[in-house]
């Protein structure tokens, strides 16, 4: 099933919006530790998930696939950016305290 134009839109920005909010972070000295920024970023994804689940169209089935396919981009923003942060944290030399994947 092709996902409804409308729910392409959406998903794009999102995906624009999200990463916009990621680009804007600026990491300073004292730093957040790792387990609090990804407690953080993954509140951030449940907030667009939640916000943008309420705006998609179609059938329940349309919806979760588009809801899945929004889900699945964010994800992969935050694990991008969580690299960028341990690799900070690393610069500090802070201990490399990895949570296992998930």
């Amino acid at each position: 099933m092709a996902l409804l134009q409308t729910n392409k839109d959406l998903i794009a920005t999102g995906i624009k919006e999200f990463n916009i909010l990621l680009n804007q972070q600026v990491f300073s000295d004292p730093a957040v530790p790792e387990e609090a920024m990804v407690t953080v970023v993954n509140d951030w994804v449940n907030f667009y998930i939640n916000y943008y689940r309420q705006q998609m169209v179609g059938e329940q089935q349309e919806q979760d696939k588009a809801v899945q396919e929004l889900q699945q981009e964010l994800d992969t923003l935050s694990a991008s950016f969580l690299d960028k942060y341990r690799n900070f944290l690393k610069s500090l030399g802070a201990p490399d305290h990895r949570l296992p994947s998930s």
